[in-house]
């Protein structure tokens, strides 16, 4: 495995104090086992009132996502992987990706994902599928990694963009991923912070371009993306010590140290 930075070493140090926003995945980087912990709400909170901005960056359906963003203390969400954001401040999404009419988009996802269930008849849509506008999901379980190489070239010769994470299996538009999404994001929604000001963080595949250094230089993995380590194109530049949510608390606690003390000497 290549040399990564660990968020204790002087090289990340010298670079928190200017993160404003962190931009996270859901799914095996705020959860724990599946679930949201208190520990993880109130790093939340905290990050919220000492003024950096969360945004959570998930592969998850519109329908499922427009009702989390209004529970937790983050300032947005973007779904399915790029598709839409939806905003604190009201329910209504912004599309983030350009489709003319989003009923035929559907049936031509329906189609791919027929054509892919023909060759793996075990293949299932997940089950907020339903809930989704942009992309089309199944599960992922039992699928072995040259299976999934193998659907990844199907969906790209047949002009589709395909991707993973440890949930679900996503087929969508070539161009759609949480890295344009998020740039769109910042540009309509927060002007004043630029992608150096920006911390991004996953833990799996559909979390790539995120880590892609020519869009967020400052990009960090909880500890169980080292699982996928040797598939990715772009690593994260810092990977915590621990997995899951416990590694996005080591960021949290890191980032806040640093904003505290700067509250306090102002």
């Amino acid at each position: 495995m290549p040399d990564f930075h660990v968020l204790s070493s002087p090289f990340f140090a010298k670079r928190r104090s200017s993160f404003r926003l962190v931009a996270s995945d859901m799914d095996g980087t705020l959860t724990w086992q599946g679930e949201f912990t208190p520990a993880l709400i109130q790093a939340l909170q905290d990050l919220q009132t000492v003024g950096i901005a969360v945004v959570i960056v998930t592969g998850r359906s519109a329908g499922w996502v427009s009702g989390l963003v209004q529970y937790l203390p983050v300032a947005g969400a973007i779904a399915e992987n790029g598709g839409l954001f939806f905003p604190k401040s009201h329910l209504d999404p912004t599309l983030l990706v350009d489709i003319a009419d989003l009923t035929i988009h559907r049936q031509q996802l329906a189609q791919m994902f027929e054509t892919l269930q023909a060759q793996w008849p075990h293949l299932q849509p997940s089950g907020d599928n339903r809930y989704r506008l942009t992309d089309w999901t199944f599960d992922i379980s039992g699928l072995t990694q040259p299976e999934l190489e193998e659907m990844a070239q199907m969906c790209d010769r047949a002009g589709w963009g395909f991707t993973f994470s440890t949930v679900q299996c996503h087929i969508k538009l070539a161009h759609q991923s949480k890295a344009a999404a998020l740039l769109q994001v910042l540009t309509r929604n927060f002007p004043g912070i630029t992608p150096n000001e920006v911390v991004t963080v996953g833990d799996s595949p559909n979390d790539e371009s995120l880590f892609d250094p020519a869009a967020f230089p400052h990009s960090v993995g909880v500890a169980n993306i080292k699982h996928y380590w040797q598939i990715l194109q772009h690593q994260p530049v810092y990977v915590t010590d621990n997995p899951e949510s416990q590694g996005f608390l080591e960021l949290s606690q890191a980032l806040m140290e640093v904003r505290s003390r700067r509250l306090r000497e102002d």
